[in-house]
């Protein structure tokens, strides 16, 4: 008798088990906007600014991210972090994805964009997320162009370059 309770309460887990992953909605995930964060001698920053919303009645967190970004069909830069943000029930949560790309794959892209001012590029990023019942993982892909600001502009540069110039007129 005692095994036949315990065949009857596994019996019921594997029927109820598989309906409580339902019970979890994953959060959506949009890019808010994309955005140059810094020029050095070495490269360029980029930040990614995401909007993540749960819409469920319990908290979810980050555990960590994966990412894969592509300018002009030219794969630029992937990567992740193991890192930990809170995601509260019912609310949109701002996230950073912090990107650095080196001097070589810019003059790439220059060479390959015919409009150096707007930059098409796609980024597919996963989130890998914590919730009551497990992990789980939420993808995002974005096809965009980015505006270059006028600051890191080529012509601007080239024209502070030229202003810079000894005996300039």
């Amino acid at each position: 008798m005692h095994l036949r309770c315990r065949l009857a309460i596994l019996l019921l887990l594997m029927v109820l088990l598989p309906g409580c992953s339902s019970l979890v909605q994953a959060p959506t995930v949009v890019l808010k906007e994309a955005r140059l964060a810094g020029l050095d001698t070495s490269g360029l920053d980029l930040e990614f600014h995401l909007g993540v919303s749960n819409p469920n009645t319990f908290d979810l967190s980050l555990l960590a991210y994966t990412f894969a970004l592509q300018v002009t069909t030219l794969p630029l830069s992937s990567g992740g972090r193991q890192e930990k943000v809170l995601f509260p029930a019912g609310k949109e949560t701002d996230m950073r994805l912090p990107v650095r790309l080196q001097f070589a794959d810019l003059l790439e892209i220059l060479r390959r964009t015919p409009d150096p001012d707007n930059i098409p590029y796609q980024l597919n990023s996963i989130l890998t997320i914590d919730t009551p019942l497990g992990e789980m993982t939420v993808p995002l892909e974005k096809q965009a162009i980015l505006a270059v600001p006028e600051p890191y502009r080529k012509a601007t540069i080239i024209r502070r370059l030229r202003d810079a110039l000894p005996g300039h007129l």
